[in-house]
């Protein structure tokens, strides 16, 4: 008997349109990380305060990811691909206000409304993934998809290291290295922030142009439904049954700390590479070497799941991360950075393997609310590099850079990732006697 195809060839064409909605949500993802660095500098922030940018980012799936369940249950996936499209444009386009009133908080709205149409579409488009072809090749194919994820995600690193950060005025260093922004007077630095905030702006409403294009295509074009869609229940026997699901209850807490890992991994990297001396433009740099990483990482692991079971990847993955971690902890130069960014390579799988995994065993008419948590878990980026920040913030601990010793958080995060591969694991055994 021939095994089932990765994407059976009627699903093709759909396939391909909501997986380029997985690079868009990675451009918007990444380029957004080095602008916690951006904002420390100008708007002469603490880590922590600058932090909140992914508190206004990641809260917004937090905020919409049940409301866009109940929608697609309503409705239709294309529906909720549609709005969520429009959401993240009129995000988008919101910063063109943002930046001519110079309002850190206008940013983190802007950010909080774009973040609408990102838990709409990830709501979405993982369990559509997941249902476009056989159940047998379903992780496999959701890590196929993710893996256009980082594409769009080194895009928008890119876009940040080569377009904006360098061009930010208020990065420039003097002879010593050190910021010459600070010395400044108020009426320079008014000035300042007029520049910088409208070069942070441009890639945005850029990207909201681009969405507005892929909406029309999206609109245009015919989405099957699927298994499940249509299906009505009552929300009380859905939310009963998610909960029994141990599996499924304990893959959403996983989630939320592989999010709040994979965040602080990728926005604190700037900080730790200023420590050694580098500015935020070159520190960028080694984001996208991490980055490259990861996306090579996610075609090899997606080619080994056929061959190793994606959960004990997952646990092998998780220690991998663990120890790379410990590195960048207790290496305090070069080597802790290189440990930093080796992490992105074991973290490429973690996100749509814990998914599907926590899938698995959920009845389809269950899939959409069921999503819902699982992207409501990415929570984990709003609450826990705040946290990090604090740590940062401190300058030393014990005699230790509190750079290094912050990620002890991301650590604790990857071994709570390693313990669900191997409960997983151990359940699956448990199945197949």
């Amino acid at each position: 008997m021939q095994p089932p195809k990765l994407v059976e060839k009627r699903f093709l064409v759909p396939f391909i349109l909501i997986t380029s909605l997985f690079a868009l949500w990675g451009f918007a993802n990444d380029i957004t990380h080095p602008m916690v660095a951006a904002f420390q500098t100008l708007m002469e922030f603490s880590v922590a305060k600058s932090s909140l940018i992914q508190l206004a980012f990641y809260g917004g799936y937090a905020t919409m990811a049940v409301p866009a369940a109940l929608f697609i249950r309503k409705y239709s996936y294309k529906s909720g691909i549609l709005l969520g499209l429009a959401l993240y444009a009129v995000g988008a386009f919101m910063f063109i206000p943002a930046a001519q009133y110079q309002s850190f908080a206008f940013f983190c709205v802007s950010l909080y409304v774009l973040t609408f149409g990102l838990a709409f579409l990830e709501t979405t488009a993982n369990p559509l993934i997941l249902s476009l072809g056989a159940p047998e090749t379903a992780t496999r194919r959701l890590n196929m998809a993710q893996a256009f994820n980082p594409i769009g995600a080194l895009s928008g690193m890119s876009v940040a290291a080569l377009v904006v950060l360098p061009n930010l005025i208020s990065d420039r260093r003097d002879a010593a290295g050190n910021i010459i922004y600070h010395t400044l007077s108020e009426a320079e630095k008014a000035d300042i922030r007029l520049h910088d905030l409208a070069t942070i702006r441009n890639p945005y409403v850029l990207l909201g142009v681009l969405v507005v294009i892929v909406f029309v295509i999206i609109a245009c074009t015919k989405i099957p439904q699927t298994r499940g869609e249509g299906v009505k229940t009552k929300k009380r026997i859905t939310l009963s049954r998610l909960w029994g699901n141990k599996l499924y209850r304990n893959g959403v807490v996983t989630q939320m700390f592989y999010v709040g890992a994979q965040i602080m991994t990728w926005t604190f990297i700037i900080q730790y590479a200023d420590r050694l001396g580098f500015d935020k433009a070159t520190a960028q740099k080694f984001n996208i070497v991490g980055m490259t990483l990861f996306l090579t990482s996610r075609f090899i692991s997606t080619y080994l799941m056929q061959y190793i079971s994606s959960r004990k990847l997952l646990m092998l993955f998780g220690l991998g991360a663990c120890l790379t971690t410990l590195g960048t902890i207790l290496i305090q130069g070069m080597g802790g950075l290189y440990c930093l960014v080796a992490t992105s390579a074991f973290m490429s799988l973690m996100f749509p393997t814990i998914y599907g995994i926590a899938l698995e065993d959920v009845k389809a008419e269950d899939t959409t609310l069921g999503a819902a948590f699982l992207v409501m878990a990415i929570v984990g980026g709003a609450v826990i590099p705040p946290l990090q920040g604090a740590i940062i913030d401190l300058g030393t601990i014990a005699g230790m850079p509190a750079v290094n010793l912050s990620f002890a958080l991301p650590f604790v995060c990857f071994a709570i990732v390693t313990l669900y591969g191997w409960a997983a694991t151990k359940a699956n055994r448990k199945c197949k006697l």
